[in-house]
């Protein structure tokens, strides 16, 4: 089962990913919530849409902007909607 990891600590765990261009898109209720705070860090991808993101925080160390998720994708991205995505050092393993 895929997992999400960063310093050692497990951020997400799901059977039920999505992959788009590499990355693993993890069901937002896969997230393990203590390690996530909302980012002001906006992007735009011309296929998928507006991005948000979230910093990533465990044992006091702030991994910012290390998650991603389109809260409105554009029509061709629909299957990621409500899902969240990982780098910056984030391993996917499983």
């Amino acid at each position: 089962m895929p997992k999400a990891v960063w310093n050692g600590t497990v951020l997400a765990e799901s059977d039920d990913t999505i992959v788009v261009e590499g990355n693993h898109y993890f069901p937002r209720e896969a997230l393990n919530d203590e390690y996530f705070a909302p980012s002001d860090l906006m992007s735009r991808c011309p296929w998928k849409g507006t991005a948000g993101y979230f910093d990533v925080q465990v044992d006091g160390e702030v991994n910012p902007d290390a998650a991603w998720f389109y809260a409105d994708p554009k029509p061709g991205a629909m299957e990621i909607k409500g899902r969240v995505a990982f780098w910056r050092g984030v391993e996917i393993v499983g």
